[in-house]
């Protein structure tokens, strides 16, 4: 077969016109490889859900083809479903030094550690898994060790960008690899996947280090305990407020399960450079004169039980806010998040600290590139096709567009939406079909049980409420014995509800009295009208249509 004619499959299973749950299938032949495993956290319409996770049911159908995971990098919208993933499909997992330290810890915590193999690979190394050849190449981003990937096909070169950004002056010192993406460029890439996340801000995203800059002059103000809170992720941000502390004499602690974790992984695997010293438990800190002290916690989003919003509802633990505090909120918020961010920023204000957050400071930049970083790496890759990844649809949009500035046109651009099996050779890309796809959610040790029922169910008990009809009848006759009771929770306050409540216990008695005049004496039959009578009842008297439970027992 000729080469022009070969083709290779793509199925994004997570990342596309959403920001979350990254997943990516290659497939050729009887082979298949993965690119990243994510999470995506829920929304507040989610209710009670903790996390969601891409469906691989076609992946479990095909578990013999799957070759490989490969990583790009340690965040959890990348690597937070692989235990999940792991338990039905167990395959090698490929990343660099960090990802996979941070990876390890979540496996031990899921009992997957000793039943996985996890490669650890360096950047310009080569993996070759079936008919793929994978090799691995340096790019920054909000977190150290991130790699792109570029993966030799029958088909033709694919270049992933990974989440990336181009700092020309990162905290460790490691450039993205131009001279690779050069090598690529002059090779010839099929297909470019990129990341699209920033693609609608048109200058280039600021380096890290003007963050170290601001926090070194706020530490410098600061005449009081400093709190920072970031994404514990942030390694190269967690080193910087460590340099901060260590010039201005200041101890620092940490607070928050997810932040200590993370650093302990960072410290053990040489990621960061702290003193010793400098970092102590949290009651030493308590102990210590405040401007001599700086606590770094999680919280930055908000989250209703991250350590900052407990403290900021004088609701910790350990820490309380105190009038002088300087509060640096060194993160910017995820999209949906916002509100929980003002509220927590409203608090802190409240208790008499000084908040500082990115529209006050630059306290904070993005790991994702610009328009402008976007253009310069498909003008050194010359890719024929594009595939926008990690964004949702208005991002994908936006990059189409870009991309026609360039020269690239609409035709050569594919808007993937999760589960679409895109074909890509080197004179065309398009979709020719679906796979089974979608969020599965996690609900405790739940895995797929909830369902949209259960979530409309929780819906309805949230804004609604419940009502609770109990009532016992004779089993033969179909006469009322004793009842009918009506009870509630989140409905009505029942003292002061008592004459509805009554109005509404004699039109249950004239649903039973009916039923019984005709004979009906099938429960399914009585629940049925008793829960239509009641609900037609609330909604005619005070607009509202709880949840309704009737419960019928039979003597």
């Amino acid at each position: 077969m000729n080469k022009k004619e070969e083709k290779v499959t793509l199925i994004p299973l997570g990342g596309v016109r959403e920001v979350g749950k990254n997943m990516l299938a290659i497939e050729y032949g009887d082979d298949i490889i993965i690119v990243d495993a994510g999470v995506k956290f829920p929304d507040e319409s989610l209710w009670g859900i903790d996390l969601v996770i891409p469906d691989t049911t076609y992946l479990m159908e095909n578990k013999q083809k799957v070759k490989a995971v490969f990583l790009t990098h340690g965040h959890e919208d990348h690597i937070g479903g692989l235990p999940f993933f792991l338990k039905n499909i167990n395959v090698p997992i490929y990343g660099t030094k960090l990802t996979l330290g941070l990876v390890k810890r979540k496996l031990v915590e899921h009992g997957l550690d000793r039943k996985t193999q996890l490669i650890q690979i360096k950047p310009r190394e080569t993996v070759k898994k079936g008919v793929f050849e994978v090799e691995f190449f340096r790019v920054n981003h909000s977190i150290p060790d991130g790699v792109g990937l570029g993966i030799r096909t029958p088909a033709g070169l694919i270049v992933h960008s990974g989440d990336f950004k181009l700092d020309q002056t990162p905290i460790d010192e490691e450039v993205i690899d131009f001279g690779k993406l050069g090598e690529y460029g002059q090779e010839g890439v099929m297909l470019f996947i990129c990341d699209s996340t920033n693609v609608e801000r048109p200058e280039y995203t600021p380096s890290e280090k003007v963050v170290g800059d601001t926090l070194y002059k706020l530490f410098g103000q600061a005449k009081q305990r400093i709190i920072v809170a970031s994404f514990a992720s942030n390694i190269h941000r967690l080193q910087q407020i460590m340099d901060a502390a260590v010039k201005y004499n200041r101890k620092v602690a940490v607070v928050g399960r997810s932040m200590i974790n993370v650093v302990e992984v960072a410290l053990d695997l040489g990621y960061l450079k702290i003193p010793k010293g400098l970092l102590v438990e949290l009651d030493e800190i308590n102990r210590t004169p405040p401007e001599n002290t700086c606590i770094i916690t999680t919280g930055s989003q908000g989250e209703p039980m991250a350590a900052l919003t407990r403290m900021a509802a004088n609701d910790h633990r350990q820490i309380s806010i105190n009038r002088g505090d300087t509060v640096i909120i060194s993160a910017s918020p995820i999209p949906g998040n916002a509100k929980l961010v003002s509220r927590t920023i409203d608090n802190l204000f409240k208790r008499g600290a000084e908040v500082i957050y990115n529209e006050l400071e630059l306290v904070h930049v993005s790991g994702h590139a610009g328009q402008e970083e976007i253009k310069l790496m498909l003008n050194i890759l010359k890719p024929k096709h594009l595939l926008p990844f990690h964004g949702e649809f208005r991002h994908l949009a936006r990059f189409t567009q870009l991309a026609g500035e360039l020269g690239i046109s609409e035709e050569h651009v594919v808007q993937a939406d999760i589960g679409d099996r895109i074909e890509c050779g080197s004179e065309e890309i398009k979709r020719v079909g679906k796979v089974p796809s979608g969020s599965v959610f996690i609900d405790g040790l739940g895995i797929g049980d909830v369902g949209n029922i259960v979530l409309r169910d929780r819906k309805c008990l949230a804004e609604e409420g419940v009502v609770i009809m109990v009532v016992t009848i004779n089993k033969d006759t179909g006469k009322v014995m004793a009842g009918p009771d009506i009870i509630s929770r989140g409905f009505v306050f029942v003292r002061e509800s008592e004459e509805l409540l009554q109005r509404a216990k004699e039109e249950l008695i004239k649903v039973f009295k009916e039923c019984e005049e005709q004979n009906i004496t099938e429960w399914s039959v009585l629940k049925q009208r008793s829960r239509e009578k009641l609900s037609e009842f609330f909604y005619k008297e005070i607009k509202r249509r709880p949840m309704m439970l009737p419960i019928i027992m039979e003597v």
